[in-house]
């Protein structure tokens, strides 16, 4: 609730000041660093901004990333940190919370959680089949695939 108040506070209840989301997390100061040179990513290092908002959103996005579970931004969390680590995961997580409340704030609607299991819903089934299966046969496991019989909902 506090980070709700946070975000109007900081941002206003009309999102026609900002042309779209990329507009409004650059504000706030929490779009990625994008410094290159000669092909080579050096940094991702975000810039300072508004101190108020991007400090409700971390906050934010650590709650959201610990305490909830089979939730959209726990499964951005866990995806971001296995790679990238805990603050640049959390970074993810409160730019996700921003652009969620600018569309929501912009259009008026409810927030929609796309759910836990989101990122794999996304990907193709065939492929991660293969990946999973190869991974087990390198830990020295014989797998065997047989397809579970519809569920009657």
């Amino acid at each position: 609730m506090r980070t709700a108040e946070v975000i109007l506070a900081e941002l206003g209840p009309d999102m026609k000041l900002f042309p779209d989301h990329r507009h409004a997390a650059s504000w706030a100061a929490l779009c990625p660093g994008n410094e290159e040179s000669a092909g080579k990513r050096k940094t991702g290092k975000t810039r300072n901004g508004d101190s108020w908002l991007r400090t409700a959103l971390i906050e934010a996005a650590n709650s959201a990333a610990g305490r909830t579970r089979d939730t959209y931004l726990n499964a951005q969390y866990t995806r971001v940190k296995r790679r990238r680590g805990h603050s640049k995961a959390i970074v993810a997580v409160a730019h996700s919370i921003l652009v969620s409340a600018y569309y929501i704030l912009r259009d008026g609607r409810p927030y929609e959680d796309l759910g836990g299991d989101y990122f794999l819903r996304r990907e193709n089934t065939q492929h991660l089949e293969r990946h999973l299966v190869s991974q087990l046969e390198r830990l020295g496991q014989r797998v065997t695939l047989q397809p579970m019989a519809e569920v009657a909902r």
